[in-house]
């Protein structure tokens, strides 16, 4: 699924993602750490997987072990 980045606080390693259908979801410390990502932006496109209403797995496309840009 792909979601905007809507809120992010790199002090905490929290935000919010804005899915493309509306909904807006929680980004827990502990998805942004295994993430492996050094930050993320305000209107940043991610890829992400939804899991009990918050965001289990966050990634940019080409970015990361095994991933290629399309």
């Amino acid at each position: 699924m792909q979601a905007t980045i809507h809120t992010f606080d790199e002090e905490t390693g929290t935000g919010a993602v804005l899915t493309d259908n509306g909904r807006l979801l929680t980004v827990e410390h502990s998805t942004f750490a295994k993430s492996h990502l050094r930050h993320l932006r305000v209107g940043q496109r991610v890829s992400i997987e939804v899991d009990g209403g918050g965001v289990s797995r966050l990634w940019i496309e080409g970015i990361g072990t095994g991933q290629r840009i399309r």
